[in-house]
């Protein structure tokens, strides 16, 4: 495949962290460290989210699943962590029941958390007016409880646009079959109110897209596209050696009818087969910018060993585009020559000044026995993001 995005043979290692924390055998976890659970607890660390709030504080959030039973297990709990000394250190707020694969932000004077009560469960939304401390119960249709279904989704970014908050959300009738859809609402309505919101219609993949190895798409990121219009930014799914290819769905104005056409809107992005990021545009550059599972040029052989794109998750780079299409890699951010045991995931971020601010679901050292595998992270890290508007080739 031709790479639509610009690279050079070779790209420095660079780690750019807070915090080194665990220094047994010399080998660092980078950045500091929110959440550790050793793979012998049984569970795995995921769906890491963060927010800034006004005084300055970051929290984060992430969900327990367990190890054996994976996506369909029993344990929907999320926690949630606050720090006050930007990133440094972290403290345990609370633990949420029924809560899974959810996206913190804030907006119009308080933190709300967006998601599913379960692996393909209900969507639900919960608020919190003292700074994740405590957290609004979704009982029904007037206090989160936003539908009733079999809903799949991540930490995926808020927009505000047209006087409305945009985010992306799937469903699957049945199976892994997900169907991408837009959610919107008026950004002074309740969003506590399942009247609020607005769906958008929903467009399902073909498995013979793409010369008939399309898997799926999910995990979408609601974008405002250089056209001024909303559109959904999906990582996509295929059966072939594809690393590098994503889906733009588009959105009519009004947010009811999404649309896609399989000729013109797969787009090549490095580390979109298979993995989830986060897109956000910064007004400064005026650039879209994303962390990415990239997989170098050196580590491209591996895809005839782990057989999927998806399993490589060893290299986290910095990634932009002028237009969602073309994507030049800025930067390694963090890099591991493992890919078995090593990875550094599902990414959040966020702008913060001249850096950026991101959480990880990694797989790393601990001295017990390390990660289950690559993708069963046994930790969530803070990594900072320093000066991400320079150039550093």
């Amino acid at each position: 495949m031709k790479e639509a995005y610009s690279a050079t043979e070779d790209y420095p290692e660079r780690i750019i962290s807070k915090k080194d924390t665990f220094d047994q055998s010399l080998n660092l976890v980078p950045g500091s460290i929110v959440n550790h659970k050793p793979a012998s607890s049984g569970v795995f660390l995921g769906a890491p989210s963060i927010a800034k709030l006004p005084n300055g504080d970051f929290v984060v959030s992430n969900n327990f699943t367990s190890i054996e039973e994976g996506d369909h297990g029993k344990v929907h709990k999320t926690a949630v962590f606050k720090s006050s000394d930007k990133g440094d250190n972290w403290s345990f707020l609370t633990e949420i029941a029924d809560q899974r694969w959810s996206n913190l932000f804030y907006h119009q004077g308080a933190l709300y958390m967006m998601g599913v009560d379960a692996a393909f469960g209900n969507i639900t939304i919960r608020k919190s007016s003292d700074e994740g401390l405590t957290w609004t119960l979704p009982k029904d249709e007037n206090s989160g409880l936003l539908a009733i279904g079999r809903y799949h989704t991540a930490p995926v970014p808020m927009v505000i646009h047209n006087g409305r908050i945009w985010r992306a959300m799937e469903d699957a009738l049945e199976g892994r079959k997900f169907r991408a859809f837009m959610m919107s609402a008026d950004m002074q309505a309740d969003l506590l109110k399942a009247s609020s919101w607005t769906m958008s219609s929903k467009v399902e993949y073909h498995p013979d897209w793409h010369g008939g190895t399309m898997k799926g798409w999910l995990e979408g990121n609601a974008v405002l596209g250089p056209k001024n219009q909303m559109v959904n930014v999906l990582r996509a799914e295929f059966e072939d050696s594809t690393y590098g290819t994503g889906a733009i769905i588009h959105l009519s104005k009004d947010g009811t009818k999404a649309s896609f056409d399989p000729k013109r809107d797969f787009i090549q992005m490095p580390g979109a087969t298979g993995k989830k990021f986060t897109i956000r545009k910064d007004s400064v550059s005026n650039k879209y910018w994303s962390l990415v599972n990239w997989i170098q040029p050196k580590d491209i052989a591996n895809l005839n060993i782990q057989k999927k794109a998806g399993r490589i998750r060893n290299t986290l780079a910095l990634i932009s585009s002028s237009d969602l299409r073309t994507w030049t890699i800025e930067r390694i951010v963090l890099h591991h020559p493992d890919m078995y045991k090593h990875a550094f995931q599902y990414v959040d971020w966020m702008f913060d000044g001249n850096d950026i601010i991101a959480v990880s679901r990694t797989a790393y050292d601990d001295g017990q026995g390390g990660a289950n595998n690559y993708h069963d992270a046994n930790y969530i890290t803070f990594h900072l993001v320093k000066g991400f508007r320079n150039n550093f080739k």
